[in-house]
């Protein structure tokens, strides 16, 4: 089959030796219908394309539309993850505790019943003459482990008040035990969780301040970042996360510093 073009040409030149008008001479004629033809033909090539792109753009368009659906599900619930995005960083801890008390118990003091002294004859006649006089605090009962196991506890069950007001406790009965850092991370921690983001501040930072050779640091300062957050300092916040990348890299602290300072709007 000859192409289209072919046969309008042949056609053309064999209408240029034709003696009859151009509306008289057949071959003129089939000349303009196959013309008006290849015009239908190019229109509808054309209209095609234009469908085609009009599909395409639909498409897209679509798209856009579903995952501007998916971005707005996602601030959403991001908004309102604040609690259980704390919740779930207690959880994580909770999986270390494990760990963290065996640590723990490698340079603890065996524990040790408290010692029962009677009292002199003197000290009970002079205790018995000035009944109004106010008593001595009681002395802890059992080791700083067993007391820093208690409090944790609380922790484990979701008493937060209560845990807190634990280690408070702790920290005044045994403030040199080597378990004393983890009580003040836990301490600021009992305030986190509960949203008590003024108290929870000055106690993440004073496990910065009192216990440099904490292993709790880097945990610490990813608090204080994100307790600078949840109190509307951004600018410090950011500059704390930015400090638990340069001092600890390579820990889970500073992955969880990368991954908040980049949700972090500018």
């Amino acid at each position: 089959m000859k192409p289209l073009h072919f046969v309008v040409g042949a056609a053309i030149l064999g209408s240029g030796c034709s003696t009859l008008s151009p509306s008289e001479d057949p071959t003129a004629l089939r000349v303009q219908d196959l013309e008006a033809r290849v015009i239908r033909m190019e229109r509808v090539l054309e209209n095609q394309s234009l469908v085609e792109l009009s599909s395409e753009v639909e498409r897209l368009r679509s798209e856009t539309t579903a995952l501007r659906g998916e971005i707005e599900t996602l601030r959403y619930e991001t908004e309102q993850s604040g609690s259980r995005q704390r919740e779930l960083y207690i959880d994580v801890d909770n999986r270390l505790r494990a760990m963290e008390s065996g640590g723990a118990r490698a340079f603890e003091p065996p524990p040790s019943s408290p010692a029962v002294v009677a009292p002199a004859a003197g000290a009970a006649a002079a205790g018995a003459a000035v009944g109004s006089a106010v008593a001595p605090p009681p002395r802890p009962t059992g080791s700083d482990q067993q007391n820093y196991q208690a409090a944790f506890d609380l922790i484990s069950a979701r008493k937060y008040a209560e845990a807190g007001a634990a280690f408070e406790k702790f920290l005044r009965d045994f403030p040199t035990s080597p378990l004393a850092d983890n009580a003040q991370y836990w301490l600021a921690e009992t305030h986190y969780v509960r949203g008590q983001f003024a108290e929870a501040l000055p106690a993440f930072r004073k496990v910065l301040e009192q216990y440099p050779q904490s292993a709790k640091l880097p945990d610490a300062l990813l608090k204080v970042g994100y307790t600078q957050i949840e109190l509307g300092d951004r600018n410090a916040a950011r500059t704390s996360l930015q400090e638990v990348m340069r001092q600890f890299p390579d820990t889970t602290a500073a992955r969880l510093a990368s991954q908040r300072l980049s949700a972090l709007p500018r």
